[in-house]
């Protein structure tokens, strides 16, 4: 298998966001992607472990960055734009569809309300049946109340639900029969219940539609019927009593068929719509990955010429170690193979750049990571050796040596783990976050590059890398005002650049899950101002809708990936708990309880506390 030093070094330059005011201190990045991943063959020829930094902007690999915090006037609650209407975006063809939903019913509401105003003003002016002139009159504000009844509940596509709109629905169906009466059950009055069946039967609700369908042709039939039969009076401007029998029987069929036929071809085409939406999406999905891959496939290739031969240091003596091949190099450092003098224990030496030791923050960052990871002795997180000045006076650090992969790599051979696979992944690392807690560390900058699958004794387990922008205690002062961390994996109060405690690690691991077992990140938007933006106020999109996962596990995922801190997990362990648990089906009712009310806060591929009133 191949080999692995030490949590990675990649400084890379600071993404432009446009004009933001002056930062004190300095202005450094941290990015930990892949660099610090080299690549030796495995004596079983199993893998091959060399890892690549992804896409800035794609999938795991975004880049970790660190951007000066915009001021905010007081009072500001975090929103950095507001959305209406059209502009809500949808995640999924059902909800693209859902949106269209309630923006044509809201503009049928309004033509349903000028047309039975109309109609009740012309039935006055006009001299037909007086006691039809009451029917279409009555019928009309049968329309308008039943219009009143729909509107609440098509204000907002998160709280629309269809079956609420039924009474409503029912009432316009209902009040349409008066103007019938008065205009005659064969009169062009028909024509404008066939466009009003065949709107509501766009509908995304099959049984509503189908309701009110039965619903019309019953009323208009029984209505036709009972004219034919002489049962009912007919006072009807255009009238059927003055037909025969076998063409009042002809025109109600006519009519009848015209109704089925506007239900049936609504039916139709929603099915091929909604159809036609799933394939679009899916190909887009396609294009997206594979333009993904090619990005980590091209970011390797331009990785694997930098290492894997002799760097600055090597066969130099640093601390007890002598110093090998380069193993990773990143914007602030570089990872040597090496092993003690003493002993010939295996190590792997990180060294900052020369050229960054101008820079105090590079440097206070690199003496961090130590301290940070000196402090931990757990199984699940990568031990310190040593760590000291050359004699040229730069810092390094002597980590254990890893041999295996992170779990960027894995991704990238097979997409994403088996459920038992990431049940295995969730303990493990959990277990080194939990350490963390107890020392008062937030590691800040969990994501896939930076847990690796090392094996040692002949055992495996997963090993949490890169303290390098974690904070101990309360705010972090080398990087306060900053947001630092990579955009698709930080926690929503990080993307903001507030003050945040060991749930956001919380939350970083359950967006790990989340790319590990569907198979696409949670975020993966166009650059890192649209990524940050998506990670603050847009809920991915259902896993159960990208892979096939139990529905605990959108439960589990639902709680670790909320935007507020007080509705997540109170610990990694927890988050691990359940996720064991929903893997096996196993939640129990409470727990679902809890989930469920989560997401009824936070849907699934919705902006929450977006208005998408008009």
């Amino acid at each position: 298998m191949g080999a692995r030093g030490s949590p990675q070094d990649n400084d890379q330059p600071t993404v432009d966001l446009g004009p933001r005011p002056p930062t004190d201190g300095g202005a450094g990045i941290y990015d930990d992607g892949s660099e610090g991943t080299e690549s030796l063959a495995d004596p079983a020829g199993d893998f091959d472990t060399r890892t690549v930094q992804g896409p800035r902007d794609l999938v795991h690999g975004l880049p970790t960055q660190q951007i000066a915090l915009r001021g905010r006037p007081t009072g500001h609650t975090g929103s950095l734009t507001r959305m209406t209407g059209a502009s809500a975006t949808t995640t999924s063809p059902v909800e693209a569809m859902r949106h269209d939903e309630l923006a044509r019913t809201r503009v049928f509401l309004k033509v349903a309300v000028a047309t039975a105003i109309a109609g009740a003003v012309l039935a006055l002016l006009t001299t037909g049946d007086p006691i039809g002139r009451w029917a279409v009159v009555i019928g009309c504000v049968l329309v308008v109340a039943g219009a009143g009844l729909i509107a609440p509940f098509v204000r907002d596509a998160a709280t629309y639900e269809p079956f609420k709109t039924l009474p409503g629905v029912m009432l316009i169906g209902i009040g349409a029969m008066g103007g019938l009466y008065y205009w005659g059950a064969a009169s062009p009055v028909a024509a404008m219940i066939v466009y009003g069946i065949y709107f509501f039967s766009l509908g995304s609700s099959a049984r509503i539609t189908l309701v009110l369908y039965v619903l019309i042709a019953l009323l208009h039939g029984t209505l036709a019927v009972g004219i034919a039969t002489g049962a009912i009076v007919d006072r009807g401007i255009i009238r059927m009593s003055g037909l025969d029998t076998t063409d009042q029987v002809g025109v109600i069929l006519v009519i009848e068929f015209l109704y089925f036929i506007a239900f049936y071809t609504a039916r139709v085409s929603q099915r091929v719509t909604l159809d036609a939406m799933s394939k679009l999406e899916a190909a887009v999905r396609s294009v997206a990955q594979r333009d993904a891959l090619l990005a980590e496939a091209r970011a390797e290739l331009d990785r694997a010429l930098k290492i894997g031969g002799p760097g600055r240091y090597s066969e130099q003596t640093v601390g007890s170690f002598r110093l090998g091949m380069l193993i990773g190099r990143g914007g602030m450092g570089e990872v040597y193979e090496a092993h003690a003098v003493a002993d010939r224990t295996e190590a792997a030496v990180k060294l900052l750049h020369p050229g960054t030791l101008a820079d105090p923050t590079h440097v206070q960052r690199f003496l961090r990571e130590a301290e940070m990871a000196s402090r931990l002795d757990c199984p699940h997180v990568v031990r310190v050796l040593e760590v000291g000045t050359t004699a040229g006076e730069t810092p390094f650090l002597a980590m254990e040596r890893l041999r295996g992969f992170d779990l960027a790599h894995q991704l990238r051979r097979q997409r994403k783990l088996q459920l038992l696979q990431a049940k295995v992944f969730a303990d493990q690392v959990a277990i080194g976050l939990e350490a963390a807690r107890a020392a008062g560390i937030v590691h800040r900058d969990l994501k896939p590059h930076n847990v690796f699958f090392a094996e040692q004794n002949g055992h495996r387990r997963w090993k949490i890398l890169d303290f390098g922008v974690s904070k101990s205690g309360g705010s972090g002062t080398l990087t306060q005002g900053h947001v630092v961390g990579t955009p698709a994996y930080m926690a929503p109060e990080q993307a903001r650049g507030e003050d945040v405690d060991h749930r956001a690690d919380v939350y970083s691991l359950a967006a790990i899950l989340y790319r590990a077992v569907t198979g696409h990140p949670a975020f993966s938007g166009k650059d890192v101002p649209s990524t940050l933006y998506d990670v603050v106020y847009r809920v991915p999109t259902q896993p159960t809708i990208l892979a096939t996962v139990p529905t605990d596990v959108d439960r589990v995922l639902a709680i670790g990936l909320a935007k507020q801190p007080k509705d997540r997990f109170d610990s990694a362990a927890e988050l691990a708990r359940w996720f064991s648990a929903a893997v096996d089906e196993a939640l129990d009712l409470a727990q679902r309880q809890r989930a469920d009310d989560v997401i009824a806060r936070y849907p699934w591929g919705t902006r929450p506390g977006i208005s998408t009133t008009p």
